[in-house]
C-alpha cells in the first residue's frame, strides 16, 4: 500500500524543476493583485474586476471566443490563447485556474515554477500521488495556493461557521452532506467529444460536500465506508474512470472521533444542489428543512420530556424557522462586491478571499492542506465502494 512517505517522495522529481521565484513582498500599504484569468466558462463568472484591490492584468483560453468572452467581462485588453503564455508576463503576479479538473496540478505547478500565486478551481486533484505532488510544489515555492471551493462561501455555511465558532452547537458530533446533480450527464459531451465529466466517479468530486464540515471545524476525515450504485445505461459504460456508479453514499469518521455521512448523486428524482445538516448536542442546523417547513431551522435541546405519537417518553426539542442573513449585504465584503453572485452568493466571497489574502499575506481557509483533506477522501471512498464498502484508512497529507 502505498504511503504519505512513498508520495512525497515520488514527488520529489516534479518538485525539484520547480523554481524559487521571489514571491512579492507584502506591506501594509494597500496595494493592487495583478490577476490572470484562465478558463472562459466557470472563470466569466467572478468579480476580480469589482475588487477594490485587484486588476485583472491578463485572460486566457484556448477558444478565441472565450477568450473574446472573458475580456468582455472582466474589461480586460490583454489576452493570450495559453495558460504557459500568459505565466510568461511579468506583471501577472496571480493566476485563477478555471480549468478542467485534470489539468488542475499540471496548471498549478505550471504557475508555481513560474512564481504566480494560484487559485484553484475544485477539486484539488484527480489522484493521491498528486495530491502530494501539489502539497509538496506549494511547500516548496512559498506562494500562496488557495482552492476555490463553493460550498465554503455560501451563506449557510457562513452561518454554521459562526455557529461553530460561537459555541452553538454543542459538541457537534455529526454532519450529513448531499451534492444532488441529476442530469450530469448533459455535460458528459461536447461537440459529439467526450468530456472529463464522462463517467467521472461521483466521490472524485466530493469536496461540495466535505467542505460543509472540515470549512467549519477544520478536522480531518480518517476513515471511510462508501456504496455505489448504478445501472445498465451505456452512457455509464467505457468511461475512461472504469465507474460503474451514478451515485456514491459514504460514511466517514474523523480524528475527533465525529462521523460524517456524504451523498455525491448523478442520477435519481431528487432536488439538485448543496445541503448540509449539523447535529450537536446543544443545537442542530438543517440547511434544508425535512418538515416542509419552506426554510432552514434550528432544533435546540430542553431538558424537559414530552411524548412521541405512539405514547413513549422522549426530549422535547425546540424548532425555530431560521431567517438566514444575506451575508453578501454585510461588511464581510468590500463595498463593490456587497451582491449577490454565482453558487449561492459564494463567488464574491472567493473572490474576495483570493485577494485579500494576497494583499495582507495570510493564509486562506482553504490553503493546500485544507484542498486536498477535502479532495483526497473521496478517492478513498470510490475505492471502498469498488470493494463493496470495505473500510478503508484516509491518508494524511498535512
Amino acid at each position: 500500500m502505498t504511503t504519505r512517505r512513498t508520495f512525497l517522495c515520488n514527488s520529489l522529481g516534479v518538485l525539484g524543476a520547480l523554481s524559487l521565484s521571489a514571491q512579492v513582498p507584502f506591506t501594509s500599504e494597500p496595494r493592487k493583485v495583478r490577476v490572470g484569468i484562465v478558463g472562459g466558462r466557470f472563470g466569466a463568472t467572478f468579480q476580480f474586476h469589482e475588487h477594490p484591490d485587484c486588476i485583472v492584468e491578463a485572460v486566457s483560453d484556448l477558444r478565441a471566443d472565450r477568450r473574446a468572452a472573458l475580456q468582455k467581462t472582466y474589461r480586460c485588453a490583454k489576452a493570450y490563447p495559453s495558460l504557459e503564455e500568459l505565466i510568461k508576463d511579468p506583471k501577472v503576479e496571480a493566476v485563477f485556474l478555471a480549468t478542467p479538473a485534470p489539468e488542475h496540478v499540471r496548471h498549478t505547478l505550471l504557475c508555481l515554477a513560474a512564481g504566480k500565486h494560484v487559485l484553484s478551481a475544485v477539486p484539488a486533484a484527480m489522484t493521491l500521488e498528486e495530491c502530494a505532488q501539489l502539497v509538496g510544489a506549494v511547500k516548496q515555492s512559498g506562494l500562496t495556493y488557495m482552492m476555490g471551493e463553493t460550498s465554503c462561501w455560501q451563506q449557510l455555511t457562513i452561518s454554521a461557521r459562526k455557529f461553530y465558532q460561537e459555541g452553538a452547537f454543542g459538541r457537534l458530533f455529526h454532519v450529513e452532506s448531499e451534492y444532488h446533480h441529476p442530469g450530469l450527464e448533459s455535460l458528459y459531451f461536447e461537440n459529439g467529444q467526450r468530456t472529463w465529466r464522462h463517467g467521472l466517479p461521483p466521490m472524485h468530486y466530493p469536496t461540495h460536500c466535505t467542505a460543509h464540515l472540515l470549512g467549519i471545524t477544520g478536522e480531518r476525515l480518517v476513515e471511510v465506508s462508501c456504496h455505489g450504485w448504478g445501472d445498465d445505461d451505456p452512457i455509464l459504460k467505457d468511461n475512461a474512470y472504469k465507474n460503474p456508479f451514478w451515485n456514491e453514499t459514504a460514511l466517514f469518521r474523523t480524528n475527533r472521533g465525529n462521523s460524517m455521512r456524504v451523498a455525491v448523486w448523478w442520477r435519481g428524482a431528487q432536488k439538485g444542489g448543496e445541503r448540509a445538516r449539523y447535529y450537536g448536542d446543544r443545537m442542530s442546523f438543517y440547511q434544508a428543512d425535512p418538515a416542509g417547513l419552506g426554510g432552514p431551522v434550528i432544533i435546540r435541546a430542553k431538558a424537559t420530556a414530552e411524548k412521541d405519537s405512539g405514547g413513549f417518553s422522549r426530549s422535547a426539542q425546540v424548532v425555530e424557522r431560521y431567517a438566514a442573513p444575506a451575508w453578501w449585504k454585510t461588511d464581510l465584503l468590500p463595498e463593490p462586491l456587497r451582491h449577490d453572485s454565482g453558487h449561492e452568493g459564494s463567488h464574491c466571497f472567493i473572490t474576495h478571499e483570493f485577494v485579500d489574502c494576497l494583499v495582507k499575506g495570510r493564509k486562506p481557509l482553504v490553503d493546500v492542506y485544507a484542498a486536498v483533506a477535502f479532495t483526497a477522501p473521496g478517492m478513498i471512498a470510490h475505492q471502498s465502494a469498488l470493494q463493496g464498502g470495505a473500510t478503508l484508512k484516509v491518508p494524511s497529507f498535512d
